[in-house]
This record gives structure tokens, C-alpha cells and sequence, in this order.
């Protein structure tokens, strides 16, 4: 499971204006990195704009799941991952992040915004701590607890029946 990009968009009348954004490209060669960065940048401005208001969304591109979460304000986030990522754990993360955004960035900002104006550090701890679900999110890590004490059950009732 990976984590790839994170971003803050700001979906306008015409087209949509990213605000922020963090990548995780570490696992791509040094030459692809700004290439990949570059696709996951369009990707999701492309994304934001063929969104409808007030939704959200899972879309396939190419190897990558990208999940979109534009609110009626405009304010929109999209995460790019793998896969194997949990879209729950997706979506619970674009909503804290959109929470969190607005409350520190004035809304006056968003549609005149850039990556350079837009002061809001959090993107990088929030893709950093996110990679692992089990530990970012309370819930998968309650199922994950849960799925490992059915596996003991089981191992260890298959144990019982054997020695009778």
C-alpha cells in the first residue's frame, strides 16, 4: 500500500487551481520523479474539474487509484495511490485535510492561491503518516487487531482438534 500525492485544490468556474500539494515519488527512479510529479499534478486538476460540487469519487489511471473529494465550497483534495490502498482510509483523510485547510487558510484565498502563496505545512506529515493505514487510521487498525485474533482462534482450535 502507497501513498503518492496528496493535494489542496480550489475548483473555479472554468478550471481548477491547485493550492498545495505533497508527493512521495521516492520510489521512482531519480529521472521520473519530475515527470511523475508533473502527471499527478494534471491528474488531479483533471480530476477536480470533471467533478461535480458536493462529491466524491474513486477513478482508475493507469496503475493508480485516485480518489477526489470536491466540497460545495469548491475546496477540493485528491489522493493519489496505489491499488492496495483502503478508500475509506482515503476519504477520511481528504476530509480531515479539507477540514483543517479551511480553518487555517482564509476562504478569500482560494481562487486567487498557488503552492507558493498557500501557507499551510501540513500535506507533508499528513502523506508521511498515512502511508500506513493500520497506524493512521483507528479503525483499520482495530480490523487489522481483529483479523489477527480470528487467525489465533483459528490456529489455535485447529490445534485443539488435532490433539483429541
Amino acid at each position: 500500500m502507497k501513498l503518492y500525492s496528496l493535494s489542496v485544490l480550489y475548483k473555479g468556474d472554468s478550471k481548477a487551481i491547485l493550492l498545495k500539494a505533497a508527493y512521495d515519488v521516492s520510489s521512482f527512479s531519480f529521472f521520473q520523479r519530475s515527470s511523475v510529479q508533473e502527471f499527478m499534478t494534471f491528474t488531479s486538476q483533471l480530476i477536480v474539474e470533471r467533478s461535480e460540487k458536493g462529491s466524491r469519487a474513486s477513478v482508475k489511471e493507469q496503475e493508480y487509484l485516485c480518489h477526489v473529494y470536491v466540497r460545495n465550497d469548491g475546496l477540493a483534495g485528491v489522493v493519489i495511490a496505489d491499488n492496495e490502498y483502503p478508500s475509506r482510509v482515503a476519504f477520511t483523510l481528504l476530509e480531515k485535510v479539507l477540514d483543517e485547510f479551511s480553518k487555517q487558510v482564509d476562504k478569500i484565498d482560494w481562487p486567487v492561491g498557488s503552492p507558493a502563496t498557500i501557507h499551510y505545512t501540513a500535506l507533508d506529515s499528513y502523506l508521511s503518516r498515512y502511508q500506513n493505514p493500520r497506524e493512521a487510521d483507528p479503525m483499520t487498525k482495530v480490523q487489522a487487531e481483529l483479523d489477527e485474533t480470528k487467525i489465533i482462534l483459528a490456529r489455535k482450535q485447529n490445534s485443539c482438534c488435532e490433539i483429541m
